[in-house]
């Protein structure tokens, strides 16, 4: 009976912000907007825990580090990276851009708690740096290409910008690119079969309508 009711938005178009109120009212998409972005916004605090606390090696004065290739060492914060990828997809695509970045805020705030302050400073840049970029390559793909998008969004600059500011070195650089590349890969594929299961589903909501 809500299908019935339920607001419907085509494909590739983010809803309008008149929209976006009775979708978060009315429509259980917006409850998942909610739960993506409180996850979200929890993504972060724990990437910077991660990154000084898990590892298959620790360096006292230095992140934590796991391999992505043989002989090759990356920060073990990018085993986050590919959840925080599909969560900040579904924040943008449900709630809008503004969100996103409201989520880093709070955040940034919440890894106060848990994380040395440096890194908190590295993490809290490199995400408002690559969430700002991308909105001029990431976010026009997401409309046509949602999952591809997750995969070349840039991974590059940011990861400087962390390392940078977190660690003071560069030393892991290619591995914290390598690393986030898998878990883009593996966030594009989980994002592919949601958008997959979705667009299966909306003939059989529009059965239940009529």
């Amino acid at each position: 009976l809500q299908l019935k009711h339920a607001p419907a938005f085509p494909v590739g178009r983010r809803p309008r912000r008149s929209e976006k109120v009775a979708l978060n009212l009315n429509f259980p998409q917006g409850r998942i907007g909610l739960i993506s972005l409180v996850l979200f916004i929890l993504t972060i605090p724990l990437g910077n825990w991660v990154v000084t606390n898990v590892g298959l090696v620790c360096d006292p004065h230095g992140p934590c580090l796991i391999p992505v290739w043989p002989g090759v060492w990356s920060p073990s914060a990018v085993m986050v990276a590919g959840l925080a990828l599909v969560l900040r997809d579904a924040v943008q695509s449900i709630l809008g851009n503004l969100w996103a970045v409201a989520a880093i805020a709070a955040g940034a705030l919440l890894s106060y708690l848990l994380a040395d302050p440096a890194v908190v400073l590295g993490s809290t840049a490199a995400f408002l740096f690559s969430e700002l970029a991308d909105f001029a390559v990431y976010t026009p793909m997401r409309r046509r290409f949602p999952s591809s998008a997750v995969v070349v969004s840039g991974r590059l600059r940011d990861s400087m910008i962390f390392l940078s500011l977190a660690f003071g070195s560069l030393d892991y650089l290619f591995g914290q690119v390598l690393g986030k590349f898998w878990m883009s890969l593996l966030g594009g594929a989980v994002l592919w079969y949601i958008r997959y299961r979705q667009h299966r589903a909306e003939p059989a909501a529009d059965a239940v309508a009529i």
